[in-house]
């Protein structure tokens, strides 16, 4: 019989890279649809425009935007490089927090200049 060590027996390396259900299923997407936006933004801005010019007739008359903005999130979704990727920013930020005890967008705030 084998004994599978506790968390805190891990070895760190292991324990480091351990996901926990929030962050498999909501934290590490999170930042896959702010990227996969960012990365999708000249057909964000296509749609954007369609639907404020179109105003209510929007769903009639954005389907190629729309179609174009949902290809190319897709493509960013199903891309096992990109969650890899996204995982490795998550696993970043979150050693960082955990030696410092500040969140990262505590951190990237401008201190101020006058004290």
């Amino acid at each position: 019989m084998s004994v599978i060590p506790h968390s805190s027996q891990r070895p760190r390396a292991q324990a480091d890279q351990h996901l926990r259900h929030v962050e498999k299923d909501v934290l590490i997407p999170k930042i896959m649809r702010e990227k996969a936006r960012e990365r999708c933004s000249e057909q964000v801005q296509d749609f954007t425009k369609c639907c404020k010019e179109s105003g209510i007739l929007m769903v009639v008359k954005c389907q190629k935007e729309n179609s174009a903005l949902k290809d190319c999130l897709t493509s960013y979704y199903n891309d096992p490089a990109f969650y890899e990727e996204c995982k490795m920013e998550y696993l970043k930020e979150r050693e960082e927090f955990r030696k410092t005890g500040i969140p990262t967008k505590k951190r990237l705030q401008k201190l101020p200049t006058s004290m």
